[in-house]
């Protein structure tokens, strides 16, 4: 059976192994989470990725980050546009998540962003998920 929506799929695994305390998560690949996993480890809630080629689509490692105490870098994880719901923001009603504590990513013409850079360079977009 075809998976709806790969993108919750992603969060789902990422927030589970981050609760099972594992080092690392095996996703399935494509390019466009490649590039949300991209902006996750340049906002500092993933540790690292690689991206393994197969036969197939590829496997897309994470290795997630836990701070003192093995405490996770990843608190939550919400996905806001779904397949069934799109969720669209202007640049000026972009609001912070947990008063700048946490980031919101969006998908914009420019390709994929945190709510800061999106601000900053005044674009609006697709509101993908809240990581905080």
């Amino acid at each position: 059976m075809a998976m709806s929506d790969p993108i919750a799929d992603m969060l789902t695994r990422i927030r589970n192994a981050a609760k099972a305390k594992f080092n690392s998560v095996d996703i399935p690949g494509s390019n466009f989470k490649t590039d949300l996993t991209k902006v996750l480890t340049e906002a500092g809630y993933i540790k690292n990725f690689k991206f393994i080629q197969d036969d197939k689509q590829g496997v897309l490692r994470l290795y997630l980050k836990y701070a003192d105490g093995n405490k996770n870098a990843i608190v939550g994880l919400q996905r806001v546009s779904k397949p069934s719901r799109r969720v669209y923001v202007k640049a000026k009603d972009i609001k912070p998540i947990l008063n700048g504590m946490g980031v919101s990513i969006l998908s914009t013409s420019k390709g994929i962003m945190t709510d800061k850079k999106a601000k900053k360079e005044n674009m609006g977009g697709e509101l993908i998920c809240n990581v905080w």
